[in-house]
């Protein structure tokens, strides 16, 4: 089961890596990124509600789930912070980082955003034996554009094309060992500790994208962000009724 759930995360966390293809082939304007950012916002703020608090409190109740997202909140926000200050601003926009020295900073960032996720994927793996398909969804369409956009930074601060490619590929094995850890460690514990962990990632994913990819919708693709918003949400929801 643990490698089942170590093949899905790195399949979930793959997308940056085909998003930096993509950019290394050609250039990606502004306005599909932004679209594919409000839609994958949206999927995930659907995810958050339907795959991870509403099974928080059925399995361990509210006070786990309050816990898990008030912390997964602040330490998404102090890492960020600390990201921030190892050159990493802006890792999500096409405008930065564009130093040289800020790879380290990308791939923390990256993994602040993954490995939640990836754990709460191993989990939902080793209780039921399959993953959500609306999260499973969100990570994938949440991490190309940063994939994207983290690239053409990187394009700019004189990175060479396989050194991008390496370092993408880390953030990928840094979220199938996430996944591997949710369905072993973690899968053996209690409800109270499966909806604090839910919880956490929930609070860390809704931080970041208050924080990070809605902003950068908006900068990009304008008021039709609103619209793929709601459009992602729809369909994800749609298919959690599939689950």
């Amino acid at each position: 089961m643990g490698l089942l759930a170590a093949a899905w995360g790195a399949i979930a966390a793959s997308s940056p890596v085909v998003g930096a293809v993509i950019a290394l082939i050609r250039t990606v304007p502004k306005r599909d990124l932004g679209l594919i950012m409000a839609f994958g916002s949206g999927v995930l703020i659907s995810s958050v509600a339907y795959e991870l608090v509403e099974e928080a409190v059925g399995i361990g109740g509210q006070i786990p789930l309050a816990v898990g997202m008030t912390l997964g909140a602040i330490v998404f926000f102090l890492g960020d912070r600390l990201i921030d200050r190892l050159g990493g601003e802006g890792m999500g926009s096409l405008n930065g980082p564009a130093s040289p020295g800020s790879g380290l900073a990308i791939v923390l960032g990256a993994a602040l955003d993954g490995v939640p996720e990836s754990i709460v994927l191993g989990l939902t793996i080793a209780s039921g034996g399959e993953t959500g398909l609306a999260l499973f969804s969100a990570v994938v369409l949440s991490n190309l554009p940063e994939g994207i956009a983290g690239t053409a930074g990187l394009q700019k601060g004189g990175w060479g094309s396989w050194r991008i490619i390496r370092l993408w590929t880390i953030v990928v094995v840094a979220s199938a060992i996430a996944a591997f850890v949710g369905a072993t460690l973690l899968a053996g514990g209690q409800g109270d500790l499966h909806a604090f962990i839910l919880g956490f990632a929930g609070g860390a994913i809704l931080t970041m994208l208050a924080d990070t990819l809605i902003p950068e919708a908006f900068d990009n693709a304008g008021d039709l962000a609103g619209l793929m918003t709601t459009l992602g949400f729809g369909l994800a929801f749609a298919l959690s009724l599939l689950d």
